[in-house]
């Protein structure tokens, strides 16, 4: 599923390919996603121009023109690309080109999801925050709001496993599994850890290792292991950079202790069992 890195990403090269950009028409060739889409979408969201990209957690909202605003979710396997002439499109099935915004310079942005979990809403600009979808996400992990006495807070009493804590986007917004592993990893802080008995000097370190992972994998476009691509069709080119996600088994980068793998929550979680504590 992408997280915030990709969709941060994404909302970047957008903001600099499709702000200004018209779209003349819509084309939904399959409504039917998490939610299906409006039918009215398409008449309403013609003749409007984007103005501005935003993001809040994993979703991405673009701003239109005349007070209305686009909440998109690429679900576990959406992407939202902007195709020219000269785009590449062989990475992806056009059965699953679910949506299709066609601008005024000829160009189109392509939604594309082949298990489509995903979500593409039209609502008033001015009712975003309080749109169930974002009022009851917690605060991003890249702003002041998210520090070590908020984490402390949050963690206190608690005996849900701390990687399962920093992955509750009532908690914090964005974190998924991936960098999940990669944070607690540089934190040495082992997932399965009782958030309530995470020390206070190591909930420190977890936070001051999210800013830096995120946004390194957001200069590296995120991470791709199956079907994310960006807004250019491109893959994501951190998972060259992970130290413990998908490497079970292998030797540990910092002490050569293979790396573990167990189950918390659903989700695969990866950690050093020399490194984490």
């Amino acid at each position: 599923m992408p997280e915030l890195p990709e969709v941060e990403s994404l909302r970047r090269i957008l903001a600099r390919s499709a702000t200004g950009r018209t779209i003349v028409r819509a084309t939904i060739a399959d409504a039917r996603l998490r939610r299906a889409i409006a039918p009215e979408l398409a008449a309403e969201i013609a003749g409007r121009t984007i103005m501005k990209l935003d993001r809040r957690a994993k979703y991405l909202i673009l701003e239109l023109s005349g007070g209305l605003a686009m909440l998109v979710h690429l679900g576990m396997s959406g992407s939202l690309t902007h195709r020219d002439a000269a785009f590449d499109s062989g990475s992806f099935n056009p059965r699953h080109d679910h949506v299709a915004f066609e601008f005024d310079d000829g160009t189109h942005l392509v939604y594309n999801d082949p298990r489509r979990f995903g979500l593409m809403k039209l609502v008033a600009l001015d009712a975003i925050p309080a749109l169930a979808e974002l009022r009851a996400i917690g605060p991003e992990p890249l702003g002041r709001d998210f520090n070590a006495r908020y984490l402390a807070d949050m963690a206190r009493g608690k005996r849900v496993a701390i990687k399962n804590l920093i992955m509750d986007q009532r908690v914090v917004a964005g974190i998924g599994n991936i960098y999940a592993s990669e944070i607690l990893f540089r934190a040495a802080v082992r997932p399965t850890r009782r958030s309530g008995r995470v020390t206070r000097a190591e909930l420190e370190r977890i936070v001051a290792a999210t800013g830096p992972i995120l946004k390194a994998a957001i200069g590296s476009r995120g991470t791709t292991f199956r079907s994310y691509r960006d807004s250019r069709g491109q893959p994501g080119r951190f998972a060259e950079r992970l130290m413990v996600y998908g490497r079970e088994d292998q030797p540990c980068l910092v002490c050569a202790t293979p790396i573990r793998n167990v189950t918390i929550g659903n989700r695969a979680s990866f950690f050093c069992p020399n490194c984490q504590r």
